[in-house]
């Protein structure tokens, strides 16, 4: 019989004696704060620890990599109180979007139904996630930590909101209709099969946006109704790219093209270079003539965009972890 091993609870003041000497540091660890992201389904990268938000200093800020948006770690070491939960409110007052996560040892009732209903009246710009942390080992084994979410934002409840108020304004045109699906049988595509990154919401665009790790850089899936093969709307076009999108993607850019023949041969494929001289932006990208309209090949469609998505980000992610402006 397979002798198994019994989960042992281990006290956080034991590992952390101080939240701001000990925890808040941990947290903003590189691997720590990847950890964090996977519990809430969010690539974060910190921007600060201790960082001034109105009269008050936020633990951690960090950016949403998919989106560039601004997300806010509150950590402690206790149980949940009033004084942290009206820091959360101003900072949600003093950033416009922005993603609140508060880590603690222990939710009051309270403070959980607090979160609830702030998800709930708020809108979609602005979200609270409420989390317990937990240390764990087997034995003499490493002590592991657990993030367990206790309340979240109710995304669906929003952005059903969202899409009755656009439904008054203007209904959908068959195309964007056609493109909103597309990206719904996308997600469930990838929650049933997998893939190395998490897919956003599906959006009536020809984009879907794809975090890579690292704000001002990008994944992106395509599905586009206009071939570019052929100049034409008579055929359409599925791609995975690479998007370099901030005031130094003309500098990131050429050094990853100084790359070109070391990354292609990786990747196994040719990519296409795309650096528009009057545009700030510059992508990286694969691309196939296919046809949207015929539904039955979506699946093939999905698992080509997997695979793709899956091998950039699989080349690119640490080059571009490390890129540094270099002056010209």
């Amino acid at each position: 019989m397979t002798q198994l091993g019994r989960l042992e609870r281990v006290e956080l003041r034991d590992i952390w004696q101080t939240e701001a000497g000990d925890f808040t540091p941990w947290l903003a660890g590189e691997d720590n704060i990847q950890l964090l992201g996977e519990s809430i389904g969010i690539d974060l990268e910190v921007e600060a620890q201790e960082k001034s938000v109105g009269p008050f200093r936020a633990d951690i800020l960090c950016k949403d990599t998919a989106n560039d948006h601004w997300v806010l770690v509150e950590n402690q070491l206790e149980r949940t109180d009033h004084t942290h939960m009206g820091q959360l409110i101003t900072y949600a007052a003093g950033l416009n979007t922005v993603t609140i996560v508060w880590v603690a040892a222990k939710f009051r009732d309270e403070h959980r139904a607090a979160l609830d209903w702030l998800n709930e009246v708020t809108g979609e710009e602005i979200g609270f996630f409420g989390l317990e942390v937990e240390l764990w080992r087997i034995g003499e084994s490493n002590i592991a930590p657990k993030f367990n979410i206790v309340s979240k934002p109710n995304d669906w409840t929003k952005t059903v909101a969202k899409e009755a108020r656009a439904a008054k304004e203007a209904a959908l045109t068959p195309a964007k209709q056609l493109q909103q699906e597309y990206w719904m049988s996308f997600r469930e595509h990838v929650e049933k099969q997998g893939a190395t990154f998490n897919t956003t919401k599906a959006h009536p665009q020809h984009w879907m946006n794809i975090s890579i790790g690292r704000s001002g850089f990008g994944l992106s899936a395509i599905a586009s109704l206009w071939d570019s093969q052929s100049g034409s709307y008579d055929k359409h076009e599925v791609r995975a790219e690479l998007s370099l999108y901030d005031e130094n993607a003309k500098n990131y850019f050429a050094q990853l093209e100084e790359e070109k023949d070391a990354i292609e041969r990786e990747l196994g494929e040719t990519l296409t270079w795309h650096n528009p001289e009057n545009k700030k932006a510059s992508r990286v990208f694969l691309q196939v003539t296919v046809d949207l309209h015929d539904q039955a090949r979506w699946p093939e469609y999905h698992k080509w965009h997997v695979k793709k998505l899956d091998l950039l980000k699989k080349v690119f992610a640490p080059r571009v972890r490390v890129l540094q402006v270099v002056e010209e």
